[in-house]
């Protein structure tokens, strides 16, 4: 090695040194200027919520829309300046490049989405559920894996603030030895679509599941369940096939066990009127309640759009109402919430296999509809949420 003198010494080291620096800089700006570029899939009502929220993250970047309606397409595209448009998931896939796909369609049609994005590379969030079976949503997790690609689903109640008050409240023992809970969310039913209504559809996935995310985030696994499903209404006229035969399930109850001998019901329907409407504003009742030896809670307002929590507990009986602000969640926020974990790889409250067991609860609990019978579950996922 040649001998170098000080001076020379030093002057490669600032050299050095300098160069060290710009590459660090150069990469805390790639950083700080990276986004997650998305591709949606799905430009109908679900749209106009996700639209605004990702639009609006830091951590987004809106590439693309894709819907078989290519109108709709187009008109979100003009609306939130989206500057790729398709007509088929093939061309959105094939054209401008994205990192994630948000999956807004027909529920019936996510598991079949799902696959082709994750095929193609694409991680994946999809809409509640990611797939139309448990063992369905087991092979896109699996498929993910072993690609290194990422599959989330909706709901993302988890994220609450309430949801975080009474997680940390059952935790800590506040309640006692829990003992049972319940939740309901229902409203007289969808006007703008079948598929609701259809094979694949029905009350369970897109009410009941915000409830089922709930409980066993609080609560954890269920080990068993045992339902009833019914249909109230077998006809019913919609926006865009007029009068249709009611398939899947507009009326369910759910009872739930879980660890510790805890019970927990879930009731969800389309035949419910509710006087604060498909929205939920102003709802200022309990939708939620957990019960056990030294004190009970409840959820004011809907789990995907709460406004605090009264908790009673031996200590204080008088309810206490705690956490009335949600802060900034809000129900449409998982795919923005994802992004930011893909950049900053951590993860989040959300995970997969949460939104796999409660597929797992609703085909389960259908099949015991069916049967009459008791069904045990193998499914399961990280808990405590916190």
């Amino acid at each position: 090695m040649k001998n170098l003198s000080r001076k020379q010494f030093l002057q490669q080291s600032a050299l050095a040194g300098a160069a060290i620096l710009l590459s660090s800089l150069e990469a805390v700006a790639a950083i700080e200027n990276k986004k997650i570029r998305v591709g949606i899939i799905g430009c109908g009502s679900v749209s106009g919520q996700y639209l605004p929220h990702l639009a609006k993250s830091p951590h987004v970047e809106l590439v693309s829309l894709c819907d078989i309606v290519v109108d709709r397409a187009k008109n979100r595209s003009a609306e939130f300046n989206v500057p790729n448009v398709y007509d088929h998931i093939d061309k959105q896939l094939a054209g401008a490049p994205f990192d994630l796909l948000v999956n807004l369609t027909d529920m019936q049609e996510h598991g079949r989405l799902n696959k082709i994005a994750l095929t193609k590379g694409k991680h994946v969030w999809s809409e509640k559920p990611m797939a139309n079976t448990y063992k369905e949503g087991k092979a896109l997790l699996e498929q993910a894996r072993s690609k290194g690609l990422r599959i989330w689903g909706a709901p993302a109640v988890v994220n609450s603030p309430q949801f975080a008050f009474m997680s940390k409240a059952i935790q800590e023992g506040k309640l006692g030895r829990l003992a049972a809970a319940h939740a309901h969310y229902g409203h007289e039913g969808p006007g703008w679509s079948a598929f609701f209504y259809e094979k694949g559809g029905g009350s369970l996935p897109d009410l009941g599941v915000y409830n089922l995310a709930t409980l066993t985030g609080l609560l954890g696994p269920a080990i068993s369940v045992v339902a009833m499903t019914t249909i109230v209404t077998p006809e019913r006229t919609v926006d865009n096939k007029g009068k249709i035969k009611v398939v899947a399930e507009d009326n369910a109850m759910i009872l739930m066990e879980h660890t510790g001998g805890v019970l927990s019901h879930v009731q969800s329907g389309f035949n419910y009127f509710d006087p604060y409407g498909h929205g939920g504003k102003g709802q200022d009742r309990h939708t939620i309640s957990i019960w056990g030896t030294k004190g009970n809670m409840g959820l004011v307002g809907y789990d995907w759009a709460p406004f605090g929590v009264d908790l009673s507990t031996m200590d204080s009986p008088t309810p206490v109402r705690h956490v009335p602000d949600p802060g900034s969640y809000v129900w449409q926020e998982g795919a923005s919430v994802i992004s930011a974990s893909l950049l900053e790889k951590n993860e989040p409250l959300i995970s997969p296999e949460h939104a796999l067991h409660v597929l797992d609860i609703i085909e389960s609990a259908r099949a015991s509809s069916q049967t009459g019978q008791k069904i045990s579950l193998q499914s399961s996922f990280r808990w405590p949420i916190c």
